[in-house]
């Protein structure tokens, strides 16, 4: 865990001039679950804390990120709408966001929870798209298997096989970046081991 205190702050160029500009006082512990979205979506992690404290939960903090990014808009903005009662999907669709940005692409995939959010593109054809409604499960269940997959470079499917054990994602976070490192960590060592076979010497 990271921890990182900061007495005021205002809305940082991410939360946008549309946020109202009374500083935010926090205080708060982020582990590399949010180091990992603030790098994903390349914003500071200082504002991945203000969405924190701002009551989003941990799963949806990348879904407000992820609906700022494909509508040219401050996340603040989005956040705002959020805090209102607004859905995801009422906020994607107030925002010119469509339907077609939370697809993924995987193999055939049944049972919950992905079985239902991607049977909404399987059952249509993509011209039909455009008709598709999303509840925040699905919006949350696709961004963050979007997130995790294509930062961690692994297979979606891994991804939708550890939801369906019913983990949050911060957990499922946890596992897959585990899993990265150990990989990376091979990898170098058999590098080095393949070069040490040759006889080369470093560069």
């Amino acid at each position: 865990m990271l921890a990182l205190s900061v007495v005021t702050i205002a809305p940082a160029t991410g939360a946008g001039r549309a946020a109202a500009q009374t500083p935010f006082s926090v205080s708060a512990r982020i582990g590399d679950f949010h180091v990992a979205v603030a790098n994903y979506y390349q914003v500071p992690e200082r504002e991945v804390i203000v969405i924190r404290e701002r009551r989003i939960p941990d799963d949806e903090i990348p879904v407000a990120l992820f609906i700022a990014r494909h509508a040219g808009v401050p996340w603040g903005r989005v956040v705002d709408m959020r805090l209102r009662g607004a859905s995801w999907w009422d906020i994607s669709v107030r925002l010119g966001v469509k339907p077609d940005v939370y697809y993924v692409p995987v193999a055939v995939v049944s049972g919950p929870p992905y079985g239902r959010a991607l049977g909404h593109y399987k059952k249509k054809h993509r011209k039909q798209w455009s008709t598709i409604v999303l509840t925040d499960a699905d919006v949350v269940n696709l961004v963050e298997l979007r997130f995790l997959s294509d930062h961690y470079r692994v297979a979606p499917e891994r991804i939708i096989e550890l939801r369906g054990k019913d983990r949050d994602f911060v957990a499922i976070h946890a596992e897959v970046r585990g899993s990265h490192k150990h990989d990376d960590d091979d990898d170098d060592q058999g590098h080095k081991g393949r070069g040490r076979g040759k006889g080369k010497g470093k560069n």
